[in-house]
């Protein structure tokens, strides 16, 4: 047994487990080459934390245990490894620029049609899609109809979404005109905690999707605007061309396209115009 796999054995046993700096690397170098993500060498402690659970739930004793079961691209531990170290924060009007800029820039669909469209793909526990709803009806009111469509790949996170009831901490840093025009306080067993209310649950339809299928069901394209913030950065460069080619195809003509603040499209010839902080128009050709 080398030196790392016998000081993360004896930290396991100790209760106390431990990741050495070059399974760290390693995990970290096999990260970058499955899914283009970089992590800091300061992460070491938050990679150690997070795969722990991986370690309890496998049985195994070591960190080097665990690489040794990523060597194998068709693992099936890969897609847990990956979630494991790609969790990302959500919140009620995370990057707040683009909700700002939201309703200015579909004023003239709304013009043209009275009726708004969007996707929000990869929503997660939902807090993208209600904020684009709160953003939606405050900017114009019953004077459009509003369709929104969330998918998520996770039936678990889909789930918490479509019930729309979160912890008070959740909406604590909101204004409180946002909080009157789309949550109820719980009371009794539901106190400490708050539900959207239904005028605009009824907005969204929650809806499962492995954006990597070859065909997707969306019979409500085309599109006014898609958000797919943060959920890019998983994939490969094809993949990620691939993805863009098919927004492109579901956006009405002057479409928009939100992505997360490092996913910016460098490439000019995927179909899109930068409008700057990672907000995309559809241009009429693509690839």
């Amino acid at each position: 047994m080398n030196r790392s796999r016998s000081a993360d054995a004896e930290a396991l046993n100790q209760g106390r487990e431990q990741l050495s700096t070059a399974t760290f690397t390693a995990l970290r170098d096999l990260l970058h080459a499955h899914s283009g993500i970089a992590l800091a060498g300061h992460k070491l402690t938050m990679v150690q934390s997070r795969l722990a659970k991986r370690l309890r739930v496998l049985g195994l004793q070591t960190y080097e245990e665990y690489l040794q079961r990523l060597e194998n691209p068709e693992s099936p531990e890969w897609p847990e490894f990956i979630n494991a170290l790609t969790t990302n924060l959500t919140s009620f009007f995370r990057e707040g620029h683009h909700f700002t800029q939201l309703v200015p820039l579909l004023k003239p669909f709304h013009a043209a049609s009275r009726r708004i469209r969007i996707w929000s793909a990869g929503c997660s526990t939902g807090e993208e899609p209600y904020t684009l709803a709160m953003t939606l009806l405050q900017g114009f009111g019953s004077a459009a109809t509003i369709q929104i469509l969330a998918t998520d790949l996770d039936t678990a996170v889909l789930e918490t979404a479509a019930r729309g009831v979160y912890p008070m901490a959740r909406i604590e840093g909101l204004d409180d005109a946002w909080k009157r025009l789309a949550f109820l306080r719980g009371s009794g067993a539901q106190e400490g905690q708050v539900r959207v209310r239904p005028e605009v649950r009824q907005l969204i339809t929650f809806r499962q999707m492995n954006l990597l299928e070859d065909r997707w069901s969306v019979p409500e394209a085309p599109f006014q605007a898609i958000f797919c913030r943060n959920v890019m950065i998983y994939f490969d460069k094809p993949t990620q061309r691939k993805l863009l080619k098919r927004y492109h195809d579901l956006l009405e003509p002057n479409g928009l396209l939100f992505v997360g603040h490092s996913e910016a499209l460098l490439d000019a010839s995927l179909g899109f115009q930068s409008l700057g902080q990672t907000i995309y128009r559809r241009r009429e050709a693509a690839p």
